[in-house]
């Protein structure tokens, strides 16, 4: 199963998903980041995983942004599509693909395709990996020429410019990946979006400050979640981050919390 999953701002920014509880909404997130590949989860697990409770299943449901498909909670995103862009030659077929298409007939899964790196005749070796020097119409594929010319010798590109080329965005850029490209990776992906989900409008300096007092807390971030339910409880705060800097370090505690 892929180990990155992505959001569109259009499910999740729209008043049908922020009038609903933040548990809910959390649940939501971490059942996306869970499922297989056509979409699929087991709602359960997850419930436990976070501390959901079966109202906040029961809203989504509601709400139509799931579909549980059996007594055991397995449980099918509907915008799932809409959220992720996967490749069919990537794909692996979700465990509970004849649960979900005897449940949901109408379903549009998307067909698996053979590997292009793993055909042979593809200029492939016999063990099925493409072949170095690979070409195209034009000669040889870039990847396959020597780049060390004297004008880029000692040159490190490592801007914006390298890490949005990198950056995987869909057709119209509305999908967010889930962990940060903004020079974030050296931290922990969940206490990123986390963190980017609650503060998007933090710059990236003030979200290495809070994730790296994080990393010395252990990169729980769950505590961070917490961190920022205490700042929402605030008022008249001058920094944020400055903030849940101090409140990670000094373990600052919701009010009415025992």
């Amino acid at each position: 199963m892929a180990e990155r999953r992505m959001f569109s701002k259009r499910i999740t920014s729209s008043a049908r998903f922020l009038k609903m509880p933040v548990s809910t909404q959390c649940l939501y997130f971490h059942l996306g980041l869970h499922a297989d590949d056509d979409g699929v989860v087991e709602a359960y697990t997850i419930m436990n995983l976070v501390g959901a409770t079966e109202d906040d299943l029961k809203i989504l449901v509601a709400k139509e942004f799931v579909v549980v498909l059996n007594e055991d909670l397995v449980t099918y995103i509907t915008d799932w599509k809409e959220n992720n862009k996967i490749r069919a030659d990537r794909k692996v077929d979700s465990l509970y693909k004849d649960l979900l298409i005897q449940m949901l007939p109408d379903v549009e899964l998307l067909e698996k395709k053979p590997r292009a790196d793993r055909q042979k005749e593809n200029n492939g070796t016999s063990q099925g990996q493409p072949e170095d020097n690979q070409g195209t119409d034009n000669g040889l594929h870039r990847l396959g020429q020597a780049r060390l010319g004297k004008d880029r010798l000692g040159q490190v590109s490592l801007g914006k410019a390298s890490i949005e080329t990198a950056s995987e965005y869909t057709e119209d850029n509305t999908n967010q990946v889930v962990d940060n490209v903004d020079n974030l990776e050296q931290f922990d992906a969940d206490a990123v979006f986390i963190l980017n989900h609650y503060l998007p409008n933090l710059s990236t300096s003030d979200k290495k400050r809070v994730l790296s007092a994080l990393k010395d807390r252990g990169n729980d971030f769950y505590y961070l979640e917490e961190k920022i339910k205490v700042l929402q409880q605030r008022e008249n705060i001058n920094s944020q981050a400055g903030f849940l800097v101090k409140a990670i370090k000094d373990d600052y505690k919701l009010r009415g919390a025992c």
